[in-house]
């Protein structure tokens, strides 16, 4: 049969590294788990208690596309709670996961054709998405220097529709301040190129400035996979101008009819699962200084310290000009998983890694010293170092 263009999109590399890891571990090794940016917990006890106890009086069919009211309001809560914003629940879309939330928003954004500006390293499919909906993604040189963010002058030159902004950032973990998002925000609306503001980390490293605390001409997306640790749930949220909500709702209505009914159940409870978070979050921000202490002994010393998310994304030029087959190195000598940098920079990322600190601290200690171990046999690593 024939086949459309828009189906030709990049691998995402990191299922291919899971993969062989998995292959690995079914031949009887054990590998610690640094490519996967997932929580190594699952979603918050009380809150799957509370939800099993609902699904048990009856069954969960369709909601309305844009999502529980209960659930639009308790997240409109949250930008008051963590941010000081003032938000209608009315401009709240409840989404299936933040995937779901881009579908949405590149959607009713841009037209074919659109040129809509990513800073390079980013999250693949950004690039996967715009391409599939034929739209152009325009890839942002970063800087170590500008902590791999871009900055408002590229806004202006790369001649966007629209930018897509994520603080903290996958894969360096990094954040804008309010005074970074802000300036951004302005270089957006005076070549009224739409802003797209990917929160989905917020929590991890701190709450983060929200976007919607310096304009209301933007689109938010939030996750309930990160802080929140229920990945194989599938639901996000959505923040859009009041302009935006009717065009959002009609297109949900045909893709998606509605996010599953017993997820935004979930979400809604794990919302007040605040001691159990920040537990979690708690270990994470361990695991960081852990990674920051120990990266640069077994000999990776180049990399913007990450505020946030739970990543670290090192220069390995010193040591390889083929990120790929380093990172088939170290998990066949070392039994450490990590992403090859191609996945989030095809042009740059043959010279860069992304190391996750999401699992357990007794993880992130074992794979660091298995990363000591297999530098030092290069002659990388620092001496003696553990």
């Amino acid at each position: 049969m024939r086949n459309s263009r828009r189906g030709e999109v990049d691998p995402f590399i990191v299922m291919d590294v899971m993969e062989a890891a998995r292959q690995a571990e079914a031949a009887g090794r054990h590998i610690i788990h640094m490519e996967v940016g997932q929580p190594g917990t699952g979603a918050p006890r009380e809150a799957v208690e509370k939800v099993a106890r609902e699904m048990a009086t009856g069954p969960m069919g369709y909601t309305v596309a844009l999502g529980l009211p209960e659930l639009r309001a308790r997240i409109a809560r949250h930008y008051g709670e963590w941010y000081n914003v003032d938000l209608d629940p009315a401009r709240v879309v409840v989404t299936s996961g933040a995937s779901g939330a881009f579908l949405l928003s590149f959607t009713q954004l841009f037209d074919t054709g659109a040129r809509v500006g990513l800073g390079a390293p980013c999250y693949p499919s950004y690039r996967q998405i715009l391409k599939a909906l034929d739209m152009a993604p325009i890839d942002i040189a970063t800087r170590l220097e500008n902590r791999m963010q871009p900055v408002p002058g590229d806004v202006e030159a790369h001649a966007l529709d629209g930018l897509v902004l994520a603080s903290p950032s996958n894969p360096a973990g990094t954040m804008l301040d309010k005074d970074g998002i802000a300036a951004l925000a302005e270089a957006c609306a005076a070549r009224d190129a739409a802003l797209i503001s990917d929160e989905i980390y917020h929590g991890i490293g701190g709450r983060g400035t929200s976007a919607l605390e310096v304009t209301d001409e933007t689109h938010v997306i939030g996750s309930f996979s990160k802080y929140f640790s229920m990945t194989g749930w599938r639901v996000g949220w959505l923040i859009v101008p009041p302009e935006h909500v009717r065009g959002i709702e009609r297109i949900a209505q045909n893709m998606f009819i509605c996010t599953s009914h017993a997820s935004q159940r979930l979400a809604l409870h794990a919302m007040d699962a605040t001691g159990e978070l920040e537990a979690n979050a708690a270990v994470y921000a361990a695991n960081r200084r852990l990674m920051l202490e120990r990266l640069p002994r077994a000999g990776f010393t180049r990399f913007a310290p990450p505020d946030g998310a739970f990543y670290v994304y090192a220069d390995v030029s010193a040591f390889t000009d083929d990120s790929r087959a380093f990172a088939a190195e170290i998990l066949e000598e070392a039994g450490v998983a990590v992403t090859p940098g191609l996945d989030f920079d095809p042009a740059e990322g043959h010279r860069w890694i992304r190391f996750s600190y999401a699992r357990s601290t007794a993880d992130i200690e074992e794979g660091l010293e298995r990363l000591t171990r297999f530098m030092a046999a290069r002659g990388h690593a620092e001496t003696g170092a553990a």
